[in-house]
């Protein structure tokens, strides 16, 4: 049974975000995204060196153009060839997992953090998360979101600026907000 807050947190309970613990992590995120986000003339593979030294697994020739953003970064795993460009956000309180050879667009938010639907409980500060699966070789376009507690199959593509609610099955396409199959030509 979890009995601190970060347990509580990455087991997808509920939690308070204004814990020590957590906010120290947060502190560490912050000066790793300094790092990442403002190095100037590095190549790939020192890139890749600095993914490895905050998230879970980066698997090779994976690569993040800066600036990156995360919430704490360790819930986050990568595939091998793993390609997000710039802006990318992925708030990550609980395991984010991207498959290999998926490549996703410019401005995409990746969101695992979810809050009450009861506004006495939400009033309290807490807040949960749910986990989210990219397949391998999905393409998500540009200025997608995706939200907490999705799976998206392996070959999937997500349209630019789609919001993505539910799974998507292997193989589709949707587009539009809220994120459906795009209707056959």
């Amino acid at each position: 049974m979890p009995t601190t807050q970060k347990q509580k947190m990455l087991a997808g309970e509920l939690y308070t975000a204004a814990d020590a613990e957590l906010q120290a992590d947060l502190a560490a995120a912050r000066d790793w995204m300094d790092e990442y986000n403002f190095t100037r003339g590095l190549g790939p593979a020192e890139l890749n060196a600095l993914l490895k030294k905050r998230l879970g697994a980066v698997g090779e020739e994976s690569f993040i153009r800066p600036p990156f953003h995360v919430d704490y970064g360790f819930n986050i795993r990568l595939g091998r060839g793993v390609f997000l460009n710039f802006n990318c956000v992925i708030l990550d309180v609980v395991q984010v997992d991207i498959g290999d050879g998926t490549q996703i667009g410019p401005g995409v938010q990746i969101l695992t953090a979810d809050h009450p639907r009861d506004p006495e409980v939400r009033a309290q500060g807490l807040e949960f998360g749910r986990p989210i699966s990219i397949g391998k070789n999905v393409w998500i376009g540009a200025g997608a979101l995706i939200m907490p507690g999705v799976t998206i199959g392996d070959g999937a593509l997500v349209g630019a600026g789609s919001v993505v609610t539910r799974d998507v099955p292997a193989g589709m396409t949707v587009v539009g907000n809220p994120a459906r199959p795009r209707p056959a030509k």
